[in-house]
């Protein structure tokens, strides 16, 4: 074991006594309490209860990945973490050949209902503390701009109808984007705002592992970012919100704060790179985050990529975003950035862990975990707002061959976190 991996284990061991000499201390003060015949804190409170609005619970589909680590637990640091919550109640929209629902609520007492307001405690009143909202995979079908037609706005509205009936909300999370129609992520926007719950939605690229853990401080001159993918180009917008998401995850940190977005444009094929030999996107930054890239392949990117595919982000302030899907070399999302009066680009690759476990979902429902404790979301649902803008938007772009599209709904203003909540240290189990 290398000297920093010692280290790693030793911070762990230590964290891991120190918790247990809380937890000695815990069981003595109950133990006083009880020879008092005082209530003990697990008998005053109960555990918050969580109800998951999905669109299929399968194999490795998001909800079995999200909701499931709520009922399992999942690993933080080397060791074994269960989140403070219950999931009580799951409702499920479809049912496919392979479905696990009914099993899994079987198997751990959760409540397998026929509707989403059964699901929230219906003829009870609200009586769930928090609502995982989690549609992604399942049967939909696709739009004339090739987006996959997630109810995702449809649930959230049937959510939000019995915040309005009991006069009671609680918080949201919403897996990935909040609707592939940008109108409909704003009224969503809105409507938590207007009711006065916490809202957060979004990718787990911006808290997975970093190779190396890179973390601008807020305000970072930036002049320039790009991130690098490459998966499969069939439904492009599943991993073009992706990429979008790492590429605002980090050029939010710029100097001046959001200010939003003046236009995006979709290019594939040989104007991707005639775009870069004009300097329209700088090939000085994809080496640098290709050369982070486990994956990388070997030979020219121009022999090895079959259709390029590119995403032009051009911001108010003039600082220009690109992101790249280079299927044929790599498979990891790499990003570098120039920064003003520095000599060399920073980068770094956004490591996600290979299913079935799939463990880049951990830092996610930690962070939803954060979100669900305090009512507060760790990072805000407006980056998340411009992430699914800028994907329609760009989906707009293919649909009108290359089109620069622009529109007031990429003026989007916020303020970047002070920590992205991404995970440091040991992605696997100590032992």
């Amino acid at each position: 074991m290398t000297q920093s991996g010692h280290e790693v284990c030793r911070r762990s061991f230590l964290a891991s006594a120190a918790g247990l000499a809380v937890g000695a201390h815990q069981l003595a003060a109950g133990a006083d309490r009880a020879a008092r015949q005082e209530p003990t804190e697990s008998v005053v409170k109960r555990k918050p209860r969580v109800a998951a609005i999905n669109s299929v619970y399968r194999l490795r589909s998001h909800a079995y990945h999200i909701a499931g680590r709520f009922i399992h637990g999942y690993t933080r640091n080397g060791f074994h973490h269960q989140p403070p919550f219950e999931l009580v109640r799951m409702w499920n929209h479809q049912q496919p050949a392979n479905d696990l629902g009914p099993s899994t609520c079987e198997q751990h007492g959760i409540e397998l209902c026929k509707t989403i307001s059964q699901a929230l405690g219906e003829k009870q009143g609200l009586d769930i503390d928090a609502v995982l909202l989690i549609i992604e995979h399942g049967d939909y079908p696709q739009n004339k701009f090739g987006q996959l037609q997630y109810p995702r706005y449809e649930f959230f509205e049937q959510i939000v109808d019995v915040f309005k009936k009991t006069g009671r909300s609680v918080p949201i999370f919403v897996d990935k984007h909040l609707s592939y129609d940008h109108k409909l992520a704003a009224k969503m926007v809105q409507t938590a705002r207007d009711l006065k719950f916490g809202l957060m939605a979004g990718s787990s690229l911006p808290v997975t592992w970093r190779r190396p853990e890179i973390e601008p401080t807020v305000g970072t001159p930036f002049k320039e970012g790009l991130v690098t993918f490459g998966y499969e180009r069939s439904v492009v917008e599943i991993y073009l919100f992706h990429a979008f998401e790492v590429l605002q995850s980090m050029m939010e940190r710029r100097k001046g704060g959001e200010t939003g977005i003046k236009s995006v444009q979709f290019l594939e094929g040989d104007a991707v790179w005639q775009a870069g030999d004009e300097d329209r996107w700088s090939w000085r930054l994809l080496e640098a985050a290709l050369s982070r890239c486990p994956s990388r392949n070997t030979g020219p990117i121009r022999e090895n990529v079959l259709n390029p595919q590119a995403a032009l982000v051009e911001y108010h302030d003039g600082t220009r975003g690109t992101i790249l899907n280079l299927m044929e070399q790599t498979s990891d999302f790499g990003f570098a950035a120039s920064i003003e009066g520095w000599s060399e680009p920073i980068s770094s690759c956004f490591f996600l862990p290979s299913p079935p476990g799939a463990r880049f979902f951990d830092p996610l429902t930690f962070n939803i975990e954060k979100f669900f404790a305090s009512g507060t979301p760790p990072y805000p649902v407006e980056r998340t707002l411009l992430t699914s803008t800028l994907t329609d938007l760009a989906m707009h772009s293919i649909h009108d061959k290359g089109k620069v599209i622009t529109s007031p709904a990429l003026d989007v203003k916020y303020a970047a976190p002070k920590d992205t909540g991404f995970f440091r240290g040991p992605y696997v189990d100590a032992g």
